[in-house]
């Protein structure tokens, strides 16, 4: 059973606006997935202020060596908070970093780590990512965080992945890291074959609608939803929403990328009119659970159109 280990902090209302600028440093919610294996659960709405632009999921696994951190939150305050976290579970250090994608809130902690002796690992394709948009992303959470992004400087992988799925041994625990490619450029994911559980990175969402960005990949994403499908993990830590079963990610997630792919993909090879396609499919009560359907549902259907059209 999944345990929820969140520590508590109950502040008097009087008290909220005068400690307002401390609430980002509230604890963050660790799930224990296994003995070994830890999920920090962020929020499933957008960036804040006050959650650090921690509005996804990051992990993390005990070995006799050290501490495995995989993703490193959205800025040096938030990779202190997940420091922190980890430190409610163990005092053992953090000594790897793996990095499953590109997008601010799966490196940008990065620095934090290496400064105090981590190693830092991610694909090659996620660090030539990486390193085109680290700038831009730290200028656009600027506005967000604001000063909590002080200090917050790009730091990339030493070890870099260049076959997949790619097989290392830290601290004695094997894990594979796989390419997806498919939220966004360079993302992977982490598959712990003893544990079967596979940490998913972008490739799986759940209790909120998956993204799909002009920059995604809809058909990397549905290639690797059934690779991992194959890998028929017992539990999933996906990029966002809760621990989860295959079941339950297949409900939020490997059902859309089939419905994405099979209606709508065909659909724009087919050739049928874009406007038409959208306009029947506008109402997917499967799907209207997720969070954000009501605003995302016909941008990702439209997007989905785009990149299937003409192939």
């Amino acid at each position: 059973m999944l345990k929820t280990l969140t520590n508590r902090l109950v502040i008097p209302a009087a008290m909220l606006v005068s400690f307002g600028a401390f609430a980002s440093d509230a604890p963050l919610n660790v799930t224990k997935v296994s003995d070994k294996v830890y999920a920090i659960v962020g929020e499933i709405d957008d960036r804040s202020y006050d959650n650090d632009g921690l509005n996804n999921n990051q992990a993390f696994i005990l070995t006799k060596d050290g501490v495995i951190l995989v993703d490193s939150g959205a800025s040096k305050v938030g990779a202190a908070r997940i420091e922190k976290a980890i430190a409610n579970v163990t005092k053992t250090p953090v000594k790897w970093v793996i990095n499953t994608g590109s997008q601010d809130h799966r490196w940008l902690g990065n620095a934090y780590f290496a400064d105090k002796g981590a190693e830092v690992i991610a694909f090659e394709g996620t660090v030539a990512t990486q390193k085109k948009v680290g700038a831009q992303q730290i200028d656009a959470l600027k506005k967000t965080l604001k000063e909590r992004m002080d200090g917050t400087t790009p730091a990339y992988a030493t070890r870099i992945l260049k076959d997949s799925p790619a097989k290392l041994d830290l601290g004695g625990e094997n894990l594979e890291v796989m390419y997806t490619n498919a939220h966004f450029p360079g993302d992977s994911m982490v598959w712990l074959p003893k544990e079967k559980i596979a940490i998913s990175g972008d490739l799986v969402y759940v209790d909120r609608m998956l993204g799909v960005h002009d920059t995604s990949s809809v058909k990397n994403a549905w290639a690797a939803w059934q690779e991992l499908v194959k890998l028929n993990p017992t539990t999933v830590i996906p990029g966002h929403g809760q621990v989860c079963d295959m079941a339950k990610a297949k409900k939020d997630s490997g059902d859309y990328y089939a419905f994405l792919v099979n209606v709508i993909g065909k659909a724009a090879q087919d050739m049928a009119p874009m406007d038409e396609v959208i306009k029947a499919n506008a109402d997917r009560p499967e799907f209207k659970h997720l969070k954000h359907y009501d605003t995302w549902h016909k941008t990702v259907m439209n997007r989905t159109y785009l990149q299937f059209e003409g192939q």
